[in-house]
């Protein structure tokens, strides 16, 4: 075979180029072309974004939830948790514990200038809320500073800015179960001052927390030298409950033992369905644009019958037909590809400067924080989901070519010719 009949040989990819250039008699065939590309493009990059935000949106609320909850808790079995420095040594000795930090925690009443909502008040030493990364890299200035004594707290900039309060400014926190009195329960109230406040970036957080020194809160919600519960953090929580013997073996018979998985596995197992089922639903949109390929292509090989059946007599091979349709509908596929795999990469690097310029635009709040829990718009491209669409839209279009392909190598060019 020479060098200009080898497979995939010049003359090819030169016909089927001519047969994609847009002619005014061929105008609605390369139209379909066009629909196709912009089709396949469109669909690759909504797969791609959508799924970079929803694994944005798992990411977030993984390190934002698990990061204020703990991957692992430890309770005293009746009541608060006895000797709890002496369980955190042993709890942090577990291999691939990274953190194990006593708190005490309670339901208050929050008031400051006529102003009340309800809050979750969390004791915890000074130097286990320095180590606490996802709070303490988001504190106001001076803030890990002031929070010592018996009288200062750090709250949510949501809850500061809700009740009006800046650093400085009194709180004052009630709470339901306070002194025994002969005339029964009273609620305990106290007057605090903000010592700061963390931003943590989830609203549903950053407007409900207070912290507040573990001694102090011992105080305020008479648990006298215990606390309630014991937080605690492991390398890798996707794997949390390989950890549970040896934690409960550490805590020893008077705790009981959960993991993330017992609080919120429901929530995100809901994430990882909708993830899944979307990605099917829009792989349609990847699958009906290649099977515009399809049409289009059976189009051309109708359209340029007379053509096939001229190269036919002059020597070229079924082989060497197929393989020009084959390339011009894999171009399709390739070029919509590619586009569209820049689209969302391009996109979801720069999602939130997006959504910003959009809500400008419509003049409305996109993404609200009060609905989504989070104040910006995440997204976490998976190299191999973002290689998984690309190969499967590449394969989509190579297969959408196979079938009218073949049937302009099958063509008798003595019936081609005899209807010219």
């Amino acid at each position: 075979m020479s060098a200009d009949t080898r497979p995939f040989a010049a003359f090819e990819w030169m016909l089927a180029w001519r047969y994609l250039r847009a002619k005014r008699a061929e105008s609605f065939i390369s139209v379909i072309s066009a629909i196709s590309l912009v089709g396949i493009a469109l669909g690759v990059a909504t797969l791609i974004i959508v799924m970079a935000v929803m694994n944005g949106f798992r990411v977030e609320l993984l390190s934002k939830i698990l990061g204020l909850q703990g991957h692992v808790i430890v309770q005293g079995i009746e009541g608060g948790l006895p000797n709890y420095d002496t369980v955190a040594a042993r709890v942090r000795a577990v291999q691939s514990v990274v953190r194990a930090a006593p708190t005490v925690e309670g339901q208050v009443m929050a008031n400051s200038g006529g102003s009340s909502t309800g809050v979750l008040v969390r004791g915890l030493r000074r130097a286990d809320l320095k180590s606490f990364a996802v709070v303490s890299s988001t504190l106001s200035t001076g803030a890990l500073d002031r929070f010592e004594g018996g009288d200062a707290v750090i709250i949510g900039a949501r809850l500061a800015r809700n009740l009006g309060l800046a650093p400085g400014a009194k709180i004052t926190l009630l709470a339901p179960h306070g002194d025994v009195t002969p005339f029964g329960m009273t609620p305990r109230i106290k007057t605090y001052t903000v010592a700061g406040t963390f931003n943590i970036g989830m609203s549903q957080y950053d407007s409900s927390f207070v912290f507040m020194p573990l001694e102090e809160a011992q105080l305020f919600f008479n648990m006298g030298d215990t606390v309630t519960q014991l937080e605690t953090m492991v390398a890798d929580p996707d794997k949390v409950d390989a950890m549970l013997y040896p934690i409960s073996r550490a805590a020893g018979p008077a705790a009981r033992v959960s993991t993330w998985h017992d609080r919120d596995s429901t929530f995100f197992d809901a994430i990882q369905t909708e993830h899944v089922v979307m990605f099917f639903i829009l792989t349609l949109i990847i699958l009906v644009a290649t099977l515009n390929i399809i049409s289009g292509l059976y189009m051309l090989v109708k359209d340029k019958s007379a053509d096939i059946a001229i190269l036919r007599t002059m020597g070229a091979s079924r082989g060497a037909i197929m393989r020009i349709f084959m390339i011009a509908g894999v171009s399709i596929g390739i070029v919509g590809t590619l586009i569209g795999f820049t689209i969302g990469v391009v996109f979801c690097a720069n999602i939130e400067s997006i959504r910003q310029a959009l809500s400008s635009l419509a003049g409305t709040t996109l993404f609200s924080p009060e609905v989504y829990f989070l104040s910006r718009m995440p997204a976490e491209m998976d190299p191999v989901e973002v290689a998984g669409v690309v190969v499967m839209s590449l394969v989509f279009a190579f297969l959408a070519t196979l079938y009218p392909s073949w049937r302009a190598a099958r063509l008798d060019p003595v019936e081609a010719l005899r209807y010219e």
